[in-house]
């Protein structure tokens, strides 16, 4: 099935890797044909619940990014010495899994969209769009989008099938194994983050 959502309250709330707070695993997926990898999945969708300073954990050949959703922003130290400060509304960063980060939370708890891909199996993008009327994307064979609405109601429309987002909810457009693009309308209003995860070939 090329269309499908999750609701917000169907998330999984998993501890940290590290065990240093909790997230809330969206979904994960593998690409088809993939081996079986460590933690048996290529990409994964999360929101990060950080209440108080500490290190992330670590996701050795990956790739990330990391969107802030609620909160007063954070501070991130990389171990080459590298400060990046991620300030409402919505900041995000892109960065290496592997990568030593430390948090530093500028005013109180936050709440953080994450997106991970295995950089030999997948090649991510992360689109902040505010929502204002009908917009048309397209999911090129090898590409899945996942859809997660952070505020207001939409509807994502694809290959003759209609899901209902709320505030919180996320929707997949898959075309990972197909021949041709698919065209998806993304109706509503509010605010969504777009995240495009594209199968690398061998």
């Amino acid at each position: 099935m090329p269309l499908w959502s999750i609701p917000a309250n169907e998330y999984h709330r998993v501890r940290w890797r590290n065990g240093q707070g909790w997230t809330r695993e969206i979904a994960t997926g593998r690409m088809p044909g993939s081996p079986t990898p460590v933690d048996d999945w290529d990409w994964r969708l999360s929101i990060a619940e950080i209440e108080h300073d500490g290190p992330f954990s670590a996701f050795p050949g990956s790739d990330r990014v990391l969107v802030l959703l609620s909160g007063g922003g954070m501070r991130l130290l990389f171990a080459d010495q590298r400060a990046v400060e991620l300030h409402p509304p919505h900041a995000r960063i892109a960065f290496a899994g592997e990568d030593a980060v430390q948090c530093a939370l500028l005013e109180g708890p936050t709440t953080d969209f994450n997106a991970i891909v295995r950089r030999q199996r997948c090649a991510l993008q992360v689109f902040h769009r505010p929502l204002v009327g009908s917009m048309v994307f397209f999911a090129e064979p090898g590409v899945l989008w996942a859809i997660h609405l952070m505020a207001g109601r939409a509807d994502v429309k694809s290959a003759d099938a209609v899901v209902e987002l709320q505030a919180g909810d996320t929707a997949f457009v898959d075309n990972l194994e197909g021949a041709a693009s698919l065209r998806s309308i993304l109706d509503g209003g509010g605010d969504a983050l777009l995240v495009r995860i594209e199968r690398r070939f061998e």
